[in-house]
């Protein structure tokens, strides 16, 4: 099902393009016809575009990532802010700050120090300053909530940008073409679609026909992250069966761990025991080695002792003869 059809754009404007003076000739595959010396979009190509461009943005909200609109006609203004407000991506309505991409740690710098007032007026150190020192402060925290407040959510570069008018905004679209992020736009009659990735061809400067587009894209945008939250929660509710199922396994398991540590403690047992008699053995071994040591020391003890007896006697015997 499209998001929108033939009619409802008709109703909307969206088919009106520029003088035919005006135009762009690469815009000349999206013309109907000329009127009056106005140009007429063909609305049929501009519901495809439109189609393929909100499809491919549901993909990036899905993912997680922010997409970054810029719209800083009089005509976009209030409607980007309000409508993009309402899904939490970052905008920029006002002046288009130079190197907001391409120099986007400095811009970060600016848009921290929105924070660091808002904690000296918290912290009570605004009571030391001078009155004339605060007013300046007060004074540079609104500018920079004017220009970044808008953007202060956005912690790094965007995954693509979303502008309303590419003649007007065209800073911003070759930045952004330099950093190769994906560039979505409503494209005029006067404007050049090659410097977009996903071109809309269709009216850009009639409110309603930028409010029915930007509602278009921002309802693709809510699916998106409709899609992305219903998937975490599913990926949370898997998670808690899987930890259930490893408690109830748990629970299970411990008269085997039981079984299995008594095994484990038996075996030190017996290898103790087996220890223990080899050290018996062996000390008995010794005691008989040193038993059988003192018995030969005792007998070559009482020999030597038997002889001299021996030669005593036959000393004697001698002397009794010679007598």
């Amino acid at each position: 099902m499209p998001r929108t059809n033939f009619n409802e754009l008709l109703e909307a404007g969206v088919h009106f393009g520029h003088l035919k003076r005006k135009w762009n000739p690469a815009m000349a595959p999206y013309i109907f016809m000329e009127r009056n010396d106005i140009h007429i979009i063909d609305l049929h190509k501009t519901v495809v575009k439109l189609e393929e461009a909100a499809n491919a943005l549901r993909q990036i909200a899905r993912s997680g990532r922010k997409i970054l609109f810029v719209a800083t006609k009089k005509q976009a203004k209030d409607i980007v802010a309000e409508r993009i407000a309402e899904i939490n991506m970052p905008f920029v309505t006002e002046r288009w700050p130079g190197g907001m991409l391409t120099n986007f740690p400095t811009i970060r710098k600016a848009v921290k120090k929105i924070s660091t007032i808002d904690k000296m007026a918290t912290d009570g150190t605004f009571d030391n300053l001078a009155k004339r020192e605060r007013l300046q402060i007060i004074r540079q925290r609104a500018k920079l909530e004017k220009n970044f407040g808008s953007i202060a959510d956005l912690s790094r570069l965007p995954a693509a940008l979303f502008v309303v008018d590419v003649s007007k905004e065209y800073i911003a679209v070759r930045e952004a073409n330099r950093l190769n992020i994906p560039v979505f736009a409503i494209v005029d009659t006067n404007s050049d679609p090659r410097l977009v990735d996903f071109p809309i061809p269709a009216n850009d400067d009639a409110s309603k026909s930028i409010s029915l587009i930007i509602d278009i894209v921002a309802k693709a945008i809510t699916e998106g992250l409709e899609e992305r939250k219903s998937e975490r929660e599913k990926e949370a509710v898997e998670k808690e069966k899987k930890a259930a199922e490893k408690k109830e396994k748990e629970k299970q398991e411990p008269p085997r761990k039981a079984r299995a540590r008594k095994t484990s403690a038996r075996k030190p047992r017996v290898a103790e025991e087996k220890a223990g008699t080899t050290k018996d053995k062996k000390g008995e071994a010794e005691e008989k080695k040193d038993e059988k040591g003192a018995g030969s020391e005792n007998k070559n003890l009482k020999e030597p002792a038997a002889k001299t007896e021996g030669e005593e006697e036959k000393q004697i015997t001698d002397n009794g003869k010679n007598k």
